[in-house]
C-alpha cells in the first residue's frame, strides 16, 4: 500500500492490504460479542506506519456497544495519532476461519467517527473475505456525508 501526504514526503510503501486484513483478524479474536457471536476485527494503520487494531466489545444494553473500527479509531486517538491512510476490517461467526470471512462493511456511526479523521477521497477501507480482499474510499461508501468543516 502506498501513503501519500505532503508531511511525509513522498509516497512510501508501508503494508500491503493483505498483512493489513491478516492483523484485523488477529484482533477479532479479542473480540467481546456473547449476545451476536458476530466477531470483528480491525487494523487501523497510520500515515506513520503504526498499525493500531480493535475489535467490537458488546453490552447487554447494546447501545454502549462498540465496534472494532471505532475501538481501533480511539486507541490511536487517544496516543496522539491524527494521520490515517487505511483500515482493514473483517467479521464472522465467533470461532470463524480465516478462509471463511465474510466482507464486512463497517457501520453508518464508525463511517462517521473516520470522517471526523481523513480525507475521505484519500482513506482506503479494506475488507476481506479469504484472500480476496475488496477496497474502497470512505467517500464511496459515505457520500453527501456531514463533514466536520459543516459546524466551524
Amino acid at each position: 500500500m502506498k501513503v501519500n501526504s505532503e508531511k511525509w514526503g513522498k509516497e512510501a510503501e508501508i503494508m500491503n492490504k493483505e498483512e493489513l486484513v491478516k492483523m484485523a483478524y488477529e484482533a477479532q479474536k479479542f473480540s467481546y460479542s456473547p449476545y451476536s457471536n458476530f466477531q470483528v476485527g480491525a487494523a487501523l494503520l497510520t500515515k506513520s506506519g503504526k498499525v493500531y487494531t480493535g475489535c467490537n466489545i458488546e453490552n447487554a444494553a447494546f447501545s454502549p456497544t462498540n465496534c472494532a473500527e471505532r475501538t481501533a479509531f480511539f486507541k490511536a486517538v487517544s496516543e496522539g495519532e491524527k494521520e490515517f491512510a487505511a483500515i482493514a476490517v473483517v467479521g464472522n461467526k465467533k470461532g470463524a476461519a480465516y478462509e471463511e470471512l465474510e466482507f464486512c462493511s463497517p457501520c453508518g456511526v464508525c463511517r462517521q467517527v473516520m470522517l471526523e479523521f481523513v480525507n475521505p477521497e484519500e482513506f482506503i477501507i479494506y475488507s476481506g473475505k479469504g484472500e480476496e480482499v475488496k477496497a474502497f474510499t470512505l467517500k464511496e461508501l459515505l457520500p453527501e456525508s456531514f463533514a466536520p468543516g459543516m459546524v466551524n
